[in-house]
């Protein structure tokens, strides 16, 4: 009985890409879902309550004024004289028809409030709208 000779197994040279493209494709998951967490400022304010929150799942231009005065347009923190350029920057970066959301603490004063959304008026924006918490509806 003769054996037939078999071909030696040829060596493998070419890279597997199919983990490298797993990998690749979790972390821009990772990063389209946490990048709209990361636009906000991280000055600490409490939100006065209200039954809906349908403007901040949209694309749009976040101004927080914490209870000590202190602004933030995105990220970035401004002073009162600075807010209207800023705004007006994020804007022109944006579009005119971005939503411009006004995170203010439910113990900053009316006044500074008003004086924010009027700065945000000024610098162009057509839309805006000031942010809340989902108020919780206790059951009788």
């Amino acid at each position: 009985m003769k054996r037939r000779a078999t071909p030696p197994p040829e060596m493998i040279t070419k890279v597997n890409v199919t983990p490298i493209i797993d990998v690749a494709l979790v972390l821009v998951i990772i990063l389209i879902v946490t990048a709209p967490l990361l636009s906000a400022a991280d000055l600490p304010v409490n939100l006065p309550e209200a039954r809906t929150r349908e403007a901040e799942d949209q694309r749009n231009v976040s101004v927080t004024l914490g209870s000590d005065g202190a602004l933030a347009v995105d990220d970035r923190l401004v002073t009162f004289a600075e807010l209207g350029s800023a705004i007006a920057a994020r804007l022109t970066d944006e579009g005119t028809d971005v939503l411009v959301v006004v995170r203010a603490d439910s113990n900053a004063p009316y006044a500074q409030v008003r004086a924010v959304l009027d700065e945000a008026r000024g610098a162009g924006a057509k839309r805006l709208a000031i942010a809340t918490r989902q108020k919780v509806e206790k059951r009788p």
